[in-house]
């Protein structure tokens, strides 16, 4: 068996989800048979990792530098096979605007956004702008950071008076914002595994906001899998999500979140590439109701990882 460094924890905002989805992972892969050591990330990872030498790297690690490409590439420096996507979508995916350009460009559908530096606002005068983005979304507004997750910073603004504050917010979590076109919709979560689409979750928060609280607190979001949907439907998201999977250049697993209207509408919100792994996250929800229980979805990803280490050999 192999000898896995897990990374996890690190300074993100999503700190302790992480160290929760790390040690799972941990766990699991310890009944699998393999030495599984975990890493709550710092300033002397990398001597920690030489001093390992781990046959691979389990990624748990969420938000920044988990996420955005950093420490895939220090893996990558480092020779070290890891689960997840490569540097270059995690990059696409962790920019939220980014991601969204691209889906545009490719026609996929994703609600109407414009985007904003800290510098624009400060030094180019974008908040002059307001009026004409506020006639070019509309109210309700959603106002986010750009390359936050877990609802970090999100707040929805329902007329003007109310996006000055909603900035703030926003470029509090980060130096980018993204004001977004607000859907009003089901919350469905489609997590792609090896190119294929999972059954689809559905997170019905009891406040009737998916906040952060309401994705990590036990009993403040009820979960439906496999979401009760028309069979049709459930079909384009799921197609929907493969879609997007490939056109970011994902790979092993990721989940694409999903806004469905009244109408029927499909928009596409985000693409996460290193999802939760807790006891409410929706990956490992997704795999078990598609018959893949939680230990047989860290192994098959762990596999992944150690058959790109034996093909570059």
């Amino acid at each position: 068996m192999s000898r896995v460094a897990v990374l996890k924890g690190g300074r993100s905002l999503e700190r302790e989800v992480s160290l929760r989805s790390g040690a799972r992972v941990e766990d699991a892969l310890k009944r699998l048979g393999h030495e599984a050591i975990g890493i709550d990330v710092d300033h002397d990872l990398v001597r920690r990792l030489r001093d390992l030498a781990p046959d691979a790297v389990f990624l748990a690690l969420h938000g920044r530098d988990g996420e955005d490409g950093t420490v895939q590439e220090l893996l990558e420096i480092l020779g070290l096979p890891y689960t997840g996507s490569g540097v270059s979508a995690c990059i696409r995916c962790a920019d939220k605007v980014l991601a969204k350009h691209h889906m545009v460009d490719a026609g996929l559908p994703t609600p109407d956004f414009v985007a904003f530096t800290e510098t624009a606002f400060k030094q180019l005068g974008a908040a002059e702008a307001l009026g004409e983005i506020a006639q070019r979304i509309g109210f309700p507004m959603v106002v986010k950071p750009a390359d936050q997750g877990s609802a970090l910073g999100l707040r929805i603004a329902r007329d003007a008076g109310e996006v000055p504050g909603a900035l703030v917010a926003a470029l509090s979590y980060s130096n980018k914002v993204l004001l977004e076109r607000h859907v009003a919709g089901r919350d469905l979560a489609v997590s792609v595994l090896d190119g294929v689409a999972l059954p689809i979750v559905e997170a019905v928060p009891e406040g009737g906001a998916y906040d952060f609280d309401a994705r990590y607190e036990i009993g403040r979001t009820t979960f439906v899998c496999p979401a009760e949907l028309p069979e049709e439907t459930t079909a384009r998201a799921q197609e929907l999500a493969v879609a997007v999977h490939e056109l970011l250049g994902c790979r092993d697993v990721s989940r694409v979140d999903i806004l469905l209207d009244a109408d029927g509408g499909l928009h596409v919100l985000e693409v996460n590439v290193i999802p939760g792994l807790t006891g409410t996250s929706l990956l490992p929800q997704a795999a078990d109701a598609a018959g893949i229980a939680f230990d047989a979805l860290i192994g098959r990803m762990l596999d992944r990882a150690l058959a790109r280490a034996a093909a570059s050999a």
